[in-house]
């Protein structure tokens, strides 16, 4: 069946023009004015629609055209609504774009540039269709918060069905803003913990000198301001699961305690003298190398081990191929509909910079970004300027040195490769290294080599 291809004019002589040169690639449908360009469209659900500006009862004015726009735009606001008018003015063009419409041309239009760019929008509506049936697909197989449909995030999923059955220890291992918490939560309620309580605490965000009693608790009188008795966190989570973020920060005498209470499965609160029982399941996580700790006298080899029984591994983001837009796609969604704009998406620059931006910061940077996008746009479309992605290397607040220079690296290299077609002797003469330095810098990089995967290293 021809794909259904829907065109607004007041113009008979135009609308019969049209439908001459196109009829042969589309099941044309026609429409003179606003009310029958709706009616058509809840008939025929055309996913490209072409549309002027100049409508009756003023095509003298961009106005009844640009109603139509919204009113298309608020059947289905996948729709791809190409704007073909004598109103050429750029004003109209941007009000038009800003208004949800994919393109704009200006009449006198050459018709095998007019096949060409329906050709293309017809190809991009397609795409986008078979991507909200994946995303349908993975929401509706989502994991407890979690999204990705990429190779290393469904060997995430499957690790995470295995472990949860049991009531080993897991330690999770990832970058700052890889959702670590969210795995550590994902395990919970697949497990048969999952009705009791989940208590999560980051080590490194609380005080040395406090931090023995947030975990074993306290009695009362146990040291100045200690007015009552107080459970700790791990007897909190008696019967459920402990979430211990960033463990290595936990010091040395408090690690001794912690490793007693795995082994034997007791606690004695800060001032106490009674040995309590707890049956909780721990699971602890971090974004610093405890081997290297372990090396340096910083972290207990016993401990690890203890923790460690399984070890999940949780991708940076830059890793998850295909993931960046499915997770940008679905942030836009959610904060677009909490901000009471219904019908954001980006353009296709945007969706370029989103791919090829090497998020230091992970899943939380790219969540915060789409965020203050959203709110701070201005249009239908968000663009490049709105995603602050305007060059190279942008490197959010917090992250670490050795990030932001992996971030500015991992840049540096994707990009000569692009510009290069993947040639490594070029790349290598533009960056000023050597082939050999160059390879050694994509495997640290984990980029992938052109004659093994070009797929990868020009979409990463």
């Amino acid at each position: 069946m021809k794909p259904k291809l829907l065109i607004v004019d007041d113009d008979e002589e135009i609308r019969t023009q049209m439908r001459w040169a196109l009829s042969q690639d589309y099941d044309v449908v026609l429409a003179e004015d606003r009310s029958a360009a709706i009616n058509s469209f809840k008939d025929h659900q055309p996913p490209v629609v072409l549309l002027d500006l100049g409508l009756p009862p003023h095509p003298g004015s961009p106005e009844e055209g640009l109603n139509a726009l919204a009113d298309v735009l608020a059947l289905n606001r996948f729709a791809k609504i190409i704007i073909i008018s004598g109103q050429g003015e750029k004003n109209n063009a941007l009000q038009a774009i800003g208004g949800g419409a994919y393109d704009f041309l200006a009449k006198p239009v050459d018709v095998e540039e007019l096949k060409i760019v329906i050709k293309r929008t017809f190809h991009v509506a397609g795409l986008e269709k078979d991507y909200r049936a994946l995303k349908e697909q993975v929401r509706n197989e989502s994991f407890e918060g979690l999204l990705g449909c990429s190779p290393q995030m469904q060997t995430v999923f499957s690790s995470i069905r295995k472990v949860a059955t049991t009531d080993a220890p897991v330690l999770i291992l990832g970058e700052s803003g890889t959702g670590k918490e969210m795995a550590a939560l994902a395990i919970h309620r697949r497990s048969a913990r999952k009705d009791g309580p989940f208590v999560a605490i980051n080590c490194s965000a609380i005080p040395e000198t406090l931090l023995e009693s947030e975990l074993f608790g306290h009695e009362k009188g146990a040291f100045t301001g200690a007015h009552v008795q107080r459970k700790g966190r791990i007897e909190s989570a008696n019967g459920g699961t402990l979430f211990l973020d960033e463990i290595g920060e936990i010091p040395l005498p408090l690690q001794v305690k912690l490793l007693r209470f795995l082994q034997e499965q007791r606690i004695e609160r800060v001032g106490g003298r009674q040995e309590i029982d707890v049956d909780t399941r721990v699971i602890a996580a971090t974004n610093a190398d405890l081997k290297k700790g372990m090396t340096d006298g910083k972290f207990r080899e016993d401990l690890y081990y203890r923790l460690a029984v399984v070890v999940l591994s949780l991708p940076p983001l830059r890793q998850r191929n295909g993931d960046i837009l499915l997770l940008a796609n679905e942030f836009l969604a959610r904060f677009a509909a909490q901000n009471s704009k219904a019908g954001l998406a980006f353009d296709v620059e945007a969706s370029k910079a989103l791919a090829r931006h090497s998020w230091p910061g992970n899943v939380r940077e790219l969540e915060n970004r789409i965020k203050r996008a959203v709110i701070m746009a201005d249009g239908k479309r968000l663009t490049v300027e709105d995603l602050e992605l305007g060059g190279p290397g942008i490197v959010v607040p917090g992250t670490t040195l050795k990030e932001a220079r992996e971030a500015v690296e991992r840049e540096l290299v994707l990009s000569a490769l692009h510009k290069h077609a993947g040639k490594i002797s070029s790349a290598a003469a533009e960056l000023g290294i050597s082939r050999p330095t160059l390879y050694e810098l994509m495997e640290k990089l984990s980029i992938a080599r052109p004659d093994r995967d070009v797929k990868t290293v020009e979409t990463s």
